[in-house]
């Protein structure tokens, strides 16, 4: 017999669903709790806020993703490129689809929603929670492009997350029309990898002098 989420985990699934869908702006706390069926003081009674919602929503997957991330990470070599540094990060992802139904798309629109949206509390807890494995992916990053300057370096890294969130963001649209105009079978996994040579390219090509 099916175990049956208690209430907690009602709250988050139904909050990670609409703020997925909707942003965290848009999503207030009486809609979260009209889907998950549960009653407004239980949310306070679990989080007390909005904001540790938010956060105990993200918390979930970065939890899970960012030791499996560092431990991925930590097997580069002196020899590891800028595609050798993303590809670290592919299967952590993927694996949050084990944690939840759509968990790795899930998971990269929430963060990228915390990014776009006026949310700076989640980039608070973001830096301040997991600083370790954020610090060696881009020093991970840096020792592969040297030659980038670190305020460079800091919006091409931003500029590779908003190309990751896009991507995301509209990949069921995106794998549609690959089949139709080009026949291709495409999957997450098949989005991300694709992915990573266009970011590593980005990331690296050289400064532009005048």
């Amino acid at each position: 017999m099916a175990v049956r989420p208690d209430t907690k985990s009602k709250i988050l699934n139904a909050a990670e669903k609409l703020f997925a869908e909707r942003g965290f702006s848009e999503t207030s706390l009486r809609l979260i709790t009209s889907k998950a069926e549960v009653n407004l003081a239980s949310v306070n009674y679990h989080f007390g806020s909005k904001k540790e919602l938010i956060r105990a929503v993200l918390a979930r997957y970065l939890d899970a993703f960012m030791p499996s991330a560092s431990a991925s990470l930590s097997q580069l070599t002196e020899s590891s490129n800028l595609n050798d540094v993303f590809s670290c990060l592919v299967q952590p992802l993927l694996d949050l689809d084990q944690l939840h139904t759509d968990g790795t798309s899930n998971f990269l629109q929430l963060l990228g929603r915390g990014y776009i949206e006026s949310q700076g509390h989640l980039r608070w807890f973001i830096t301040t929670h997991y600083q370790e494995p954020l610090m060696e992916f881009v020093h991970a990053v840096q020792t592969c492009a040297p030659h980038i300057p670190a305020a460079e370096m800091f919006w091409r890294l931003h500029f590779t997350l908003g190309t990751v969130v896009f991507t995301m963001a509209s990949s069921d649209a995106l794998m549609e029309i690959a089949a139709a105009d080009f026949k291709e079978q495409n999957d997450i996994e098949a989005v991300i990898r694709k992915l990573i040579p266009y970011m590593a390219a980005g990331v690296a090509v050289p400064v532009a002098t005048i």
